[in-house]
């Protein structure tokens, strides 16, 4: 089989140990695989946690309360069984430690002795027996350790942080616990209620999505769209990882998946391992921004903000179009000035015959937007998309879902569903102390006053907190920290809700590839074999429009196609303006950072363009003016003076 795949010019990727890769970076699978009975066991527990989720959300009405807390309780226990005190003991074992017995039993039966005394607590109104308050301080410590294990230590030192802060501020601990453990402003907050509710079963959705073979559907159809082009591989990947990473949830994971297969087609047609790698990893975080689904976030940010699910995909869809347009065109101009060309067409699929073969996986995806666009709530159309994916799956023998395959997607929705919950749960007391001691306002006065009441030192100095904050941080745990600390302070300078929930979205996703925890452009660098911190500021470049597009928004919220824009000819006219100074801005930044345009840019042109580039993106007349001056210029300069000089030769990796 591999010497056939060899003959026809193909990729082999059985060299790359994607599960490897994945269990180095990925917290979500960095777990104890279980050999033999024990196996058997947690297989059926996960199973049944998925069906737990779904008989809570689909067949019965339980309190909130109830429904959370049971929720996380359940997670605990299998979590400290899943992942280990340390990373060193993830190969294969036939035993589970006591101690992770002990803490995951104790920690569920603290939310259990919740769950089982809700009417009584709350029949007393605030009454809390000693016991009580001690129960509270071990579930929270208890759920402080497994976020430290399950989803990494840069969440927990911020929670720390904000607890050690509520002290400060002259709480009792008496005071901080029955708010964090017992009321529906900690743990068992809307982060975790939105992951109980809707985010579970989205993951499931993707889950049951992925056993009907969609994944390879996706990359297939990329490679049909953009393979042959200049710099085929990176385009495909671009576009792969995008349709992967909206249902993913993870920017590591998406990485990885697609990145075994894109990684090494990228370098066999010359471009450096850094650079393939940071291709996959950008592209993949840009998932987590690609409308209708963004990584389950789309469905947070509806219940944070009360804006209309549908309104927000629509927002979302000009930003996520200028972000995966200035990665093309970094790509192309770094493919142009290598020299090198697309892969042969012999290899590529025909687009036309592969939608009549397998566009059938494409309807569960429809489904799920149709129903979310026509009211239905986020959580039922998750549950009507995973029956839609089973219906369609059986149209084939290669992608039909069968009783094992269906195990194995509860399975891996449950596992993939862990670390989530515990993200959240604890992002809950990141929001609970905000609403105690009111430090959200402090924060958001002090930056302001920081700035000196300038808008756009105030965006930049909320951007680095967005990228500090987001290290090493899920999507939707990430989005949760960013909405509760730093998304009031960008409304506070008089930005829409929308805008400003989108600014701090957009720069708590890209810490995923920005230097020092850039963990999906290190995940690349492991597939790729390349310099990890290399890449990661490789990642960063391919990405500059991300560090863009949210000031252009922020500025123009036009941009953002919100009901009034829709509604008025006026602002489309405006926004269809700023969407070309946009583009032909992004045009002007990807040359100047590549060096390279119709050939090889000096310096000085180089300058010219990026500085043109930066005023387009400014609103206003003048700024525009003179953008669209220096890019012209340098444009009409290179095309005149040769538009084939410059190119180097491919040099195969």
């Amino acid at each position: 089989m591999n010497e056939e795949k060899k003959e026809n010019n193909q990729i082999d990727i059985g060299e790359v140990d994607a599960k490897a890769v994945l269990e180095k970076f990925d917290r979500e699978s960095s777990v104890r695989q279980f050999t033999g009975k024990r196996k058997i066991i947690v297989r059926y527990m996960l199973i049944g946690y998925s069906i737990f989720a779904l008989w809570t959300n689909v067949v019965v009405t339980l309190p909130e309360q109830i429904k959370r807390a049971s929720f996380i309780a359940i997670a605990i226990f299998i979590a400290f069984i899943l992942f280990p005190a340390r990373r060193k003991y993830t190969q294969m074992v036939d035993h589970i430690h006591w101690y992770d017995l002990v803490l995951g039993s104790v920690g569920a039966a603290a939310f259990f002795y919740y769950v089982v005394n809700f009417h009584e607590i709350a029949a007393r109104a605030g009454m809390y027996t000693p016991f009580e308050i001690f129960v509270g301080i071990v579930g929270i410590v208890i759920l402080l350790e497994i976020c430290r294990r399950a989803v990494g230590l840069p969440i927990v030192i911020v929670v720390l942080g904000f607890i050690i802060y509520t002290f400060y501020s002259g709480f009792s601990y008496r005071r901080i616990v029955v708010h964090l453990f017992y009321t529906m402003e900690g743990v068992i907050g809307i982060p975790l209620g939105v992951c109980s509710t809707f985010i579970v079963l989205f993951i499931l959705f993707g889950a049951f999505l992925e056993k009907t073979g969609v994944g390879q559907f996706f990359i297939d159809v990329a490679n049909s769209i953009a393979g042959f082009a200049t710099g085929g591989p990176a385009k495909v990947a671009v576009i792969s990882s995008a349709l992967e990473g909206m249902v993913s949830g993870s920017s590591v994971s998406n990485t990885v998946g697609s990145g075994s297969f894109t990684i090494p087609m990228m370098k066999k047609i010359g471009y450096r391992p850094e650079f393939a790698a940071a291709v996959e990893a950008t592209a993949s975080t840009g998932g987590q921004i690609m409308p209708p689904i963004m990584g389950a976030a789309a469905f947070l940010m509806a219940e944070i903000t009360g804006i209309p699910y549908s309104n927000i995909v629509i927002a979302a869809f000009l930003p996520a179009f200028l972000y995966f347009t200035g990665i093309f065109l970094m790509i192309h101009f770094e493919a142009k000035k290598l020299g090198l060309r697309g892969l042969d067409r012999k290899d590529i699929p025909n687009f036309a015959k592969l939608m009549l073969k397998k566009g059938f996986l494409l309807i569960p995806l429809v489904v799920i937007i149709y129903l979310m666009m026509t009211g239905f709530t986020p959580a039922m159309a998750a549950f009507y998309s995973i029956v839609s994916a089973i219906i369609v799956s059986m149209f084939r023998k290669d992608t039909r879902i069968t009783f094992k395959s269906a195990g194995d997607a509860l399975e891996n929705g449950a596992r993939n569903t862990i670390g989530v919950a515990i993200a959240c749960s604890v992002a809950g007391i990141i929001i609970g102390t905000v609403t105690l001691t009111g430090i959200g306002l402090e924060l958001a006065t002090g930056l302001l006053n920081l700035s000196g009441g300038i808008p756009i030192i105030a965006l930049f100095l909320t951007m680095i907190a967005c990228i500090i904050l987001g290290m090493g941080v899920p999507t939707t745990a990430n989005y949760v920290i960013m909405a509760t600390i730093t998304a009031p302070i960008v409304v506070r300078l008089g930005i829409p809700l929308m805008a400003a929930h989108m600014f701090v979205f957009y720069f708590g996703i890209v810490a995923d590839i920005t230097p020092p925890v850039a963990l999906a452009a290190y995940a690349g660098a492991a597939i790729a074999k390349s310099n990890p911190l290399k890449t990661a500021i490789t990642a960063t470049r391919l990405a500059i429009t991300a560090f863009i597009i949210p000031y252009i928004f922020a500025l123009s919220p036009n941009l953002l196609l919100t009901p009034e824009v829709l509604s008025n000819p006026m602002a489309l006219l405006e926004t269809v303006f700023i969407i070309i100074t946009s583009l032909v801005g992004m045009f002007g930044i990807a040359a100047g950072m590549e060096g390279f345009m119709f050939k090889l840019m000096p310096f000085w042109q180089r300058i010219a363009v990026i500085v043109g580039g930066l005023l387009l993106i400014y609103p206003g007349w003048v700024t525009d003016l003179l953008g669209f001056g220096l890019v012209g210029a340098v444009f009409a300069y290179q095309y005149f003076t040769g538009r084939t000089g410059g190119a180097r030769p491919a040099t195969v990796s």
